[in-house]
């Protein structure tokens, strides 16, 4: 299914989470388009993003509390003091996903993180002045239509990677975008299109 589903509350919903899975229908509900201008709480998606690489967000999404446990809530002034020990510890953590590279990514992240809010603009700041702070409101019917990535996605990604950010590849991006609000790619049968694009005229 690409288009809207008709969901028992009556209300039509995109079909990514499908209808049985609570934790998903209010993740896409509550979080998924909202647009976040947190600078701590964007790090975390990204990273979080990151480790979805290859995977579906479902299984992040059900591990995301575990993430956060191991993680240190992902305060970035802790991840990027990572030495060898901790990053063996997570390595034996059932409870997130267990990837060297991935790991090592999310310590350079945290860095360039650091970098960006010491001598940058601020990591919101960077992002969203690519917008000049408000969400890209795009008018999607149909799941087939929503790109990949976008030449924005490629730009940010390029500004990251040069930063030091690991796992940041345009596509990356795009579902980090999308999940942060950034852009607006509910559906517009879906009922959250118009609560999401409310929610960026109040910025």
């Amino acid at each position: 299914m690409t288009a809207p589903l008709l969901h028992a509350d009556g209300l039509h919903r995109c079909p990514w989470p499908g209808k049985d899975d609570a934790l998903y229908i209010a993740y896409h509900d509550e979080e998924w388009g909202v647009p976040e201008y947190d600078d701590r709480a964007l790090f975390e998606k990204l990273v979080l993003d990151g480790f979805q690489a290859g995977l579906s967000w479902i299984t992040i999404l059900r591990k995301r509390d575990n993430f956060r446990r191991a993680f240190d809530g992902f305060e970035p002034e802790k991840i990027a003091r990572y030495d060898a020990r901790k990053k063996t510890k997570l390595m034996a953590d059932a409870g997130i996903v267990r990837n060297r590279l991935k790991i090592e990514g999310a310590v350079l992240s945290a860095r360039g993180y650091l970098e960006i809010m010491d001598n940058g603009p601020g990591f919101s700041t960077l992002l969203w002045d690519r917008l000049d702070g408000k969400p890209k409101v795009n008018k999607f019917r149909d799941t087939k239509q929503v790109p990949a990535e976008t030449p924005l996605s490629r730009a940010i990604s390029k500004e990251l990677s040069s930063r030091g950010f690991k796992f940041v590849g345009p596509t990356i991006v795009y579902a980090f975008m999308q999940a942060v609000g950034m852009v607006n790619d509910h559906l517009v049968k879906c009922h959250c299109h118009e609560k999401c694009q409310a929610h960026g005229k109040k910025r």
